[in-house]
C-alpha cells in the first residue's frame, strides 16, 4: 500500500476541525486525521507493507522548466507553496510520528510523492494499492499486476477502487492512457492548460483512434487527415510545443533511484518511548491507540 501522504494530510486538515488541538492550543487536526486514515486502511485492507510517500519538492524544477504554468497558481508571495500555516506546522510532527511507529516514509530530492509512488509501484512485483485523491495517479493502474488506486474523493470511508476498467468507464480511454488524456484536455488544478478547444470527449476520441500522444504526433507528421474529430487537427498542430512539454509534466516518473526500505507494517512501534512522548505532547492518544491496534493484526 502506497500512501500519497500530502494528499491525505490535506484531506485530513480540511476534514477535521481546526479546533482539535494539543494542550497548548496548537492545531493537530491533520495529524490525528491522517493517523485515523492509516488505521482504517490497515484494518480494512490488511496490507503486508505500507509506505508513506512524501513530497521532497512539491513543484520540481524539471516540470517547471518544461511548463512554467505548472502549479503556478499555488505559489505564495515567498515563492513557496500556499500551505495553510496551521497545516505546515503539523507536517514535521506527522513525519516524527510515522518514524516512531516504524511506518516507512520515503521522499526523493527533486521529486514529488507521485514520482515516488510511480517508482515503487513499478518495481513491486506483487499487487499494489495506491491511496490518493489525485487523478493523475490513474495513469499507474493496470489489471495484470494489479495496480489499483483507492481514490479518496468521497472520503476514506467510501473509497473508490479504480482499475483499468473504471478509468475506461469514466473517461473512455484505456487505463494506462490517462496521462495522455489529461495532457490533451488539461487540468486547471495543476496549471495545465490543455489543448485549446479539446475537451474530454475529443481527447478520448483522439486517444482511442491513435493510442497515445506519440501516435497522434506521428499521424500529424505523416499528414494524416482522417481520424481527427472535426477541427481538432489544426488545434493539435498549433499545440505541438505544448504537448511535448506537458507530457513531461503529467507523466509520473517511474525510475527514481531510491534507497532500500523495510516497508513491512510494524506490529510494534520502532521507537516506543519516542512515540509516547509525541502522543503526550500532541494529544494523540486516541488515534495512536487505534493505529497500534490496527497494525498488530495487519496481514493476519
Amino acid at each position: 500500500m502506497l500512501l500519497d501522504t500530502p494528499s491525505l494530510y490535506f484531506r485530513a486538515f480540511y476534514g477535521v476541525p481546526e479546533s482539535v488541538t494539543a494542550s497548548d492550543g496548537t492545531p493537530v487536526n491533520a495529524i490525528r486525521g491522517l493517523l485515523d486514515m492509516i488505521a482504517r486502511l490497515v484494518r480494512e485492507r490488511s496490507p503486508h507493507s505500507v509506505v508513506a510517500c512524501m513530497d521532497a519538492d512539491w513543484r520540481p524544477r524539471f516540470r517547471v522548466e518544461a511548463l512554467p504554468s505548472y502549479k503556478l497558481h499555488r505559489v505564495g508571495p515567498d515563492g513557496g507553496d500556499q500551505t495553510p500555516p496551521a497545516l505546515g506546522a503539523q507536517v514535521p510532527v506527522i513525519e516524527e510520528v510515522l518514524d516512531a511507529f516504524g511506518i516507512a516514509r520515503v521522499g526523493a530530492a527533486g521529486y514529488e510523492a507521485d514520482d515516488v509512488i510511480g517508482t515503487l509501484a513499478t518495481a513491486e512485483p506483487g499487487e499494489v494499492d495506491v491511496v490518493t485523491g489525485d487523478r493523475d495517479l490513474f495513469q499507474l493502474v493496470r489489471d495484470d499486476k494489479p495496480v489499483r488506486v483507492l481514490y479518496t474523493a468521497r472520503g476514506i470511508k467510501a473509497l473508490q477502487v479504480v482499475g483499468e476498467a473504471e478509468v475506461t468507464a469514466k473517461y473512455g480511454v484505456p487505463g494506462r492512457a490517462y496521462a495522455d488524456f489529461a495532457t490533451l484536455r488539461g487540468d486547471p488544478s495543476d496549471g495545465l492548460p490543455g489543448v485549446p478547444g479539446v475537451g474530454d470527449k475529443t481527447a478520448a476520441a483522439l486517444i482511442t483512434r491513435f493510442g497515445s500522444l506519440e501516435g497522434i504526433e506521428k499521424a500529424l507528421d505523416m499528414g494524416e487527415m482522417s481520424g481527427f474529430p472535426a477541427g481538432s487537427r489544426l488545434k493539435l498542430e498549433k499545440a505541438r510545443d505544448y504537448l511535448r512539454s506537458a507530457e513531461m509534466v503529467v507523466r509520473v516518473v517511474t525510475d527514481i533511484p531510491l534507497p532500500g526500505i523495510d516497508a513491512r507494517v510494524p506490529r510494534t512501534p520502532r521507537a516506543p518511548e519516542r512515540l509516547v512522548e509525541l502522543t503526550d505532547r500532541w494529544n494523540l492518544e486516541g488515534p495512536v491507540n487505534r493505529l497500534l491496534t490496527a497494525v498488530k493484526t495487519s496481514g493476519d
